[in-house]
């Protein structure tokens, strides 16, 4: 059998008459962007919060934090999105989950819950990582100085902490957007999603998938050259390896 290309196909309208197949792709990118930007506000805010707890000398918080973190870690994330969208309205009282059915753009706000805190598990470690390979002496000297521990975490632990793992920040970051494909299972129509749609009604199977993958390499390519000159702006000189090499060296 004899595939026929056919890259015209992102010009031709989509069945519904309304949109061409290529602006679709883009519907189906912004939906993308917007998940993966909003989960990651989430993942960020709540990873910060346990890799701190996981670093205080509070024993209680540190099992806190490792049981937030083995829960999120050691779930699927596909099981976490069913579980999400399927299961979380018929456990609640009725009303809520009746609430929870009806809600508008549903399966987008329980994509990016689930993904944000699917992925908070994975910053906190970063975070944790980070803030323990500080010299145990700035935190000391933090409190030495009169400043409490919140206090020494907020100006002297985390700004250093986070320009240790802004690399590793940037992989998850990158990770969130490609994980966001698993939404399509609840039925949110981003790239991979349109891409699919795309395919069925098209027959045009490579062409739909080709152009996402484009879309999707576009994407990456932004992201990972913004955070390398976030990287460059916020480097301290001479520290973590951002002294440059000395010349015959």
């Amino acid at each position: 059998m004899r595939y026929h290309w056919n890259w015209g196909i992102f010009f031709e309208l989509s069945p519904d008459g309304t949109y061409a197949y290529w602006q679709l792709l883009l519907f189906g990118a912004g939906w993308t962007l917007a998940t993966a930007l909003s989960a990651w506000l989430i993942a960020l805010v709540f990873g910060s919060l346990v890799g701190v707890m996981r670093t205080t000398p509070s024993p209680w918080l540190v099992r806190i934090g490792n049981a937030y973190v083995e829960l999120f870690r050691n779930i699927p994330l596909l099981v976490q999105m069913f579980l999400w969208y399927f299961v979380l309205p018929e456990v609640m009282p009725e009303a809520i989950g009746d609430w929870l059915k009806q809600l508008n753009n549903a399966s987008f706000y329980n994509a990016v819950i689930c993904l944000g805190l699917y992925t908070s598990a994975r910053v906190a470690e970063q975070v944790k990582a980070g803030i323990l390979s500080l010299r145990g002496g700035q935190r000391m000297a933090g409190l030495a100085i009169g400043l409490t521990l919140p206090q020494t975490y907020r100006y002297v632990l985390l700004p250093m902490a986070f320009r240790i793992i802004l690399p590793p920040l940037a992989s998850e970051f990158l990770n969130i957007i490609k994980n966001s494909s698993v939404a399509l299972t609840i039925g949110l129509i981003e790239l991979t999603a349109a891409a699919r749609s795309m395919s069925e009604f098209s027959f045009q199977v490579f062409e739909a998938f080709t152009g996402a993958t484009l879309i999707y390499i576009v994407i990456n390519i932004v992201v990972v050259n913004g955070m390398q000159m976030l990287e460059r702006r916020v480097a301290v000189p001479g520290f973590i390896g951002t002294a440059k090499p000395v010349a015959g060296h």
